[in-house]
């Protein structure tokens, strides 16, 4: 029997970075005269800059010109940079990445970031060049499309519909369930337990280290 093929967000899912990265939207908003609250930021990470913009300024009612958008994106990017001594690998995401390649278990990151921003979340986790990484730019369409997934699944080349998507929030597991592909939540970015299961979470843990646990719940024996 095959063994499944593991797709990995990568912002709450392997490091812990969604509140920087909240924040830092919030300064890039303010700086542009749009005041949010940081729970309705919080709740569109997950998506990729640029749909994450369009759909707040639909929220609010804000309008912004193509430049405007451009300068919002580059504020959130420098803001975030200031962030980055906070952010950590979560717990377990390092052991669980080791005890996949051990096991001979392809895995991927899918990220809607840019490699610039995500290089240095894979230096914590101890992340090559050799991994298979992909990133916004080099897709169509950005979560909750698919296309992040199923782009990485090709790269490992393995069916799409005996990958396991591993997330954090509703809109992976939305791009999941459109990929089609297993989808398994973690808590670690903030959602509730209800709300991604009810995206389409087959089995949600706490963290990485909470499925590296119970990995044989998601089909891979593994010595651990």
């Amino acid at each position: 029997m095959q063994r499944p093929a593991f797709l990995f967000d990568l912002d709450g899912t392997l490091v812990d970075s969604v509140y920087q990265h909240v924040l830092s939207w919030r300064e890039a908003l303010e700086q542009t005269g749009i005041a949010l609250s940081v729970w309705r930021i919080h709740r569109r990470i997950g998506m990729s800059g640029g749909l994450l913009v369009n759909a707040l300024l639909h929220e609010t009612g804000h309008r912004l010109s193509p430049e405007e958008i451009a300068r919002l994106l580059a504020r959130h990017g420098e803001a975030y940079r200031r962030y980055l001594p906070q952010v950590r690998a979560l717990p377990g995401a390092r052991d669980l990445l080791d005890t996949l390649t051990d096991a001979r278990v392809p895995w991927a990151i899918a990220t809607s970031g840019l490699m610039e921003s995500a290089r240095p979340a894979l230096d914590l986790l101890g992340v090559g060049d050799d991994a298979t990484i992909v990133t916004r730019d080099q897709v169509a369409h950005a979560k909750p499309d698919p296309d992040l997934f199923r782009a990485a699944a090709e790269r490992l080349g393995v069916p799409i519909e005996s990958s396991v998507v591993i997330g954090d929030s509703v809109w992976d597991l939305l791009a999941a369930r459109r990929a089609p592909a297993l989808g398994v939540g973690l808590l670690s970015g903030g959602y509730g337990r209800e709300e991604l299961e009810r995206a389409g979470a087959y089995r949600v843990y706490e963290d990485p280290a909470d499925l590296l646990t119970h990995i044989a719940e998601v089909g891979v024996r593994a010595s651990l």
